[in-house]
């Protein structure tokens, strides 16, 4: 009574509880934010702001196959928390606040994950591998075999395999990269009209997965599959390649047997010139372990002792061989630091 609403395409399919549910949010939220206004003092003052992208995500992907929810942001932490005590009470306690000392996305691995899967070439299993091409109109994707067998006799067997593979990986590409529009897959030649038609139902069958609209057409005589996919944003584009650690990008060669010097150099900086005693030095893992390779005279070791002794060097897959970041006690990058 007294209002409208409106439902999402998303809601379609969904049970009534959970669409009573949503309701219910949505008018506490409306009640709490109507009582903020009669204590409003003082303006501009934010009454309600839509909720944040975590918060965004956590809506439209949230279900009771969710083990765990790790977060390296206190604030974020408690939102969540809070969040998912609301539309899953009980629950709450698959939230985790992250303190390890290695960055979040390299302790469980989503750093070599992103770069292996948003590069160019995407390697499958068992030696297959995605070659991902955007032009202006379309995707184009082709599928090669790698390593596998291409002896005549085991050739249809082979095609087939890497095929199925092949789409697995694929379908898991649309849904990461949201790539949308017409996407065009040129996977290996199969003679055999029941393998082709496998093939069309297999990836058919991973799709449904996708909740963005989609269309796929069989493959043709040539082995080559059309599929159309909503665009609903830009597609996410990730570069996955690192400055060259010689040139640093510049085509001019520069002494790595310094980088130590110049590192050492920047830390005395931040201790002397302004008296800060905890730094978290990040760096490429190679220059990590070259940096803490023995317990005693390690150049860390020496750099606490004559130094500060709150220095820390963390390995950091997300970084180049030669780049680095200097963190504070909070985690917070320090700026204005004079190359």
């Amino acid at each position: 009574k007294n209002f409208s609403g409106i439902i999402r395409p998303s809601a379609e399919g969904k049970r009534a509880s959970e669409l009573d549910q949503e309701l219910s949010r949505l008018l506490r939220r409306w009640e709490e934010s109507i009582q903020k206004l009669p204590k409003i003092t003082k303006t501009p003052k934010i009454v309600y702001e839509e909720s944040s992208r975590a918060l965004g995500i956590l809506r439209d992907t949230f279900n009771p196959s969710f083990q765990s929810i790790i977060v390296n942001d206190k604030a974020y932490y408690e939102e969540i928390r809070e969040y998912v005590a609301q539309i899953a009470p009980g629950r709450e306690d698959i939230v985790r606040y992250y303190t390890g000392k290695l960055p979040l996305f390299d302790e469980k691995g989503v750093t070599k994950q992103i770069k292996s899967a948003f590069g160019r070439t995407v390697t499958c299993k068992s030696g297959a591998y995605l070659i991902i091409e955007q032009t202006e109109a379309m995707f184009v994707v082709d599928v090669n075999s790698g390593n596998r067998s291409r002896k005549s006799t085991e050739q249809e067997g082979t095609a087939i395999d890497v095929n199925l593979i092949a789409a697995e990986e694929l379908a898991r590409q649309l849904r990461l990269r949201d790539m949308g529009g017409i996407i065009v897959v040129d996977f290996i030649d199969m003679h055999d009209q029941k393998n082709r038609q496998l093939l069309f139902e297999h990836m058919t069958k991973l799709m449904e997965k996708d909740r963005t609209r989609h269309n796929i057409l069989p493959l043709s005589k040539f082995g080559v599959m059309q599929i159309t996919r909503q665009r609903v944003r830009q597609a996410t584009q990730i570069n996955t390649d690192e400055t060259c650690p010689t040139c640093l990008g510049t085509g001019k060669m520069k002494s790595s047997i310094l980088f130590t010097d110049q590192l050492e150099e920047k830390l005395r900086d931040l201790v002397l010139r302004l008296g800060i005693t905890h730094i978290n030095v990040h760096v490429h893992p190679y220059v990590a372990a070259y940096l803490t390779k023995g317990l005693l005279m390690s150049i860390a070791r020496r750099w606490k002792v004559q130094i500060a002794r709150g220095i820390r060097i963390t390995p950091n897959e997300s970084l180049g061989f030669l780049d680095y970041k200097f963190l504070d006690s909070e985690g917070n990058e320090f700026e204005g630091l004079e190359e």
